[in-house]
């Protein structure tokens, strides 16, 4: 798994398209929270906090990971390199889990650069680290969970078809879904436990919770058991291939 994994970490650097992807998160962000005159703006909000980095990362995700996983096995497919994949001993686990690590990967790393937002807003504080440092540490590792559904999403959504631009759209209508559909579901139950019911199942919930800064089990449980149903799925897409 290791090579494959390396394989399409070097192949997204290899084109201009993986720089631009990540030039393109640092630069939404930094414009929205340091630049433009928003409720998003740290310094017009008088407030230590990276609040408006973790309230908006969830928008920029939802089509920065879809444009890192649209190619994952799109490509294969319209190239014809996937039977060849297939035809060595390799597993349609192994071959999933590679892309999906490797996807993951590259997104965490369009987020590291941003830990200099979290050292600029400790040393503008009042006194210098005046910040919630617990609560912080929290949403980034939030964001770093919600990286990895979405990962597991645009996986699962590349192996579908071999159209990069359709995986992509499906990618974000899958994200959408499972981020904002089961909070819209909510409003529909006039059962106010019914309605917090179904909105726990959405991502918006569990992200929300361990932003937080509490790391609740639970919450961890469904990050990676969403993780585990996306990959199953693109596991199955890829013997289905066989039946």
């Amino acid at each position: 798994m290791w090579v494959l994994f390396r394989k399409e970490v070097s192949n997204f650097f290899s084109t201009i398209l993986g720089y631009v992807v990540i030039f393109f998160f640092l630069l939404a962000n930094g414009l929205l929270i340091w630049v433009f005159r928003t409720p998003l703006n740290i310094l017009e909000g008088n407030y230590a906090s990276l609040d408006p980095l973790f309230m908006m990362a969830p928008w920029v995700f939802l089509f920065l990971i879809p444009a890192i996983t649209m190619r994952m096995f799109a490509d294969e497919k319209k190239l014809g390199t996937l039977e060849l994949l297939l035809s060595r001993p390799v597993t349609e686990t192994t071959l999933v889990l590679s892309k999906f690590f490797a996807s993951w990967l590259l997104a965490i790393l369009a987020i590291l650069p941003t830990l200099l937002y979290f050292f600029s807003v400790w040393k503008l504080g009042s006194p210098p680290g005046n910040i919630d440092t617990g609560g912080t540490w929290g949403s980034y590792i939030g964001l770093f969970l919600l990286a990895g559904v979405y990962a597991s999403i645009g996986v699962f959504a590349s192996s579908l078809t071999d159209n990069q631009a359709v995986a992509f759209v499906m990618a974000v209508f899958f994200s959408l879904l499972v981020t904002w559909g089961f909070d819209q579901l909510a409003t529909v139950f006039n059962s106010g436990s019914l309605g917090f019911t179904v909105s726990r199942i959405g991502l918006l919930y569990h992200y929300e919770s361990v932003s937080r800064g509490v790391i609740d089990s639970r919450d961890l449980v469904w990050f990676f058991g969403v993780m585990v149903i996306f990959n199953t799925s693109s596991r199955t897409v890829l013997l289905s291939r066989k039946w």
